[in-house]
């Protein structure tokens, strides 16, 4: 009796739309500040590579290094991606933060290529578009995950095209390759948030898992809007 008792299924939690509205509220909330503290992060050491010369040697100055950082970047975000819950919550956190620092190095390019002014304005034009695209993520009620397949198609179309471009060196597929990479990372933008906005619940009742599904949300719109902030500047960013 005992046995059969112990594998009867538990109560389904049932809450009230003003509760999960409230819910998913603090958990986007969540999501964002960690978001902003990573892009505050990223742009405060990136700012200080841009500013100093022995940076710059240091991390441009020999390919090897640069391309250790690229390696070391796309390492920690694959292993954050796919071991975020797996991991205590602070190991998470801090691959999350340790992640922000060593983009923000790379990052350090764009203060040596473009002008102040035009990386300040575009980070404003990249701000409105993301806060625009990501509240209708947020609010709206259509299902945006039939987008999925055709966004993930464009990504690694980008991609190819943007590593292709390396050695070929066109202007015309440069240009279509920026304008498409605005398109695709505005759309993924809302397509993201919906998506990150489904985690709220996850960590329900458990702060370590909450914390953990509001940092790998973070992440995801943290690359959305590198990526938006990056190809916007390749179009209206004017080179020192």
């Amino acid at each position: 009796m005992e046995e059969f008792e112990s594998e009867q299924p538990k109560p389904e939690l049932v809450l009230t739309p003003e509760e999960v509205a409230q819910v998913t509220s603090r958990f986007m909330t969540q999501v964002y500040g960690w978001m902003a503290g990573a892009l505050a992060m990223s742009g405060a050491v990136a700012l200080a590579v841009g500013s100093s010369y022995t940076l710059q040697e240091l991390i441009f100055g020999n390919r090897f290094v640069f391309i250790g950082l690229l390696l070391a970047e796309l390492l920690l975000v694959g292993f954050l991606s796919r071991k975020a819950f797996d991991w205590p919550a602070s190991t998470t956190t801090g691959a999350f933060i340790v992640y922000s620092l060593l983009n923000g190095l790379t990052l350090g390019v764009v203060f040596m290529a473009y002008t102040a002014e035009s990386i300040t304005s575009t980070f404003f034009i990249t701000a409105g578009t993301f806060g625009v695209m990501s509240l209708y993520g947020y609010f709206t009620g259509a299902d945006l995950s039939r987008w999925g397949n055709l966004l993930f198609m464009g990504l690694i179309g980008i991609v190819i095209a943007s590593v292709v471009n390396m050695f070929w060196a066109n202007s015309l597929l440069y240009w279509i390759t920026s304008f498409a990479g605005v398109l695709l990372f505005t759309a993924l933008t809302a397509y993201d948030t919906q998506k990150v906005k489904m985690l709220a619940f996850i960590g329900y009742e458990d702060e370590a898992t909450d914390r953990k599904a509001a940092v790998l949300g973070a992440l995801t719109l943290y690359l959305d809007f590198v990526n938006l902030f990056l190809f916007l500047l390749r179009l209206f960013g004017r080179r020192r």
